[in-house]
């Protein structure tokens, strides 16, 4: 049976790279995951979230002529419109905020610092160097 592009199947991980991991689907073909393909969020460390011998689902994103399958954890995961991510090992289940309540968080942040920036930039004698250097001609 030919590997379908758009298809979602069952694997198992049978190698792990620093760039991805290599899946065997049921037919016996592997296809490559790539790290960015894993999770929705960054994936530093591919072992952090996958291990030899695990069972995951892949979507099938590509098929080249050449036979090289491409494969996606994380579009095989149907997604959730709010709470908590839940990986398909079940060992992780972390909450993860929207990009506006993370871009407000670092608006507040940032002008928290901002804040500190200018009262310790007053409290050293307001605007810098005022020392003025006259000539003669």
């Amino acid at each position: 049976m030919p590997i379908e592009v758009g298809a979602v199947l069952e694997g198992t991980v049978k190698n792990i790279t620093n760039f991805g991991a290599f899946v065997q689907l049921p037919d016996g073909k592997t296809g490559l995951v790539h790290i960015s393909e894993v999770a929705d969020i960054y994936v530093k460390d591919i072992r952090d979230h996958l291990k030899e011998n695990d069972k995951v689902r892949v979507k099938v994103l590509s098929v080249d002529d050449g036979g090289k399958i491409s494969l996606s954890i994380k579009r095989a995961v149907e997604k959730k419109k709010s709470g908590p991510m839940e990986y398909d090992r079940g060992r992780k289940q972390e909450n993860f905020q929207s990009f506006e309540d993370r871009l407000a968080k670092f608006l507040k942040d940032s002008e928290e610092k901002q804040q500190q920036l200018k009262k310790h930039h007053e409290s050293r004698g307001g605007r810098g160097n005022t020392r003025v250097k006259s000539f003669e001609y």
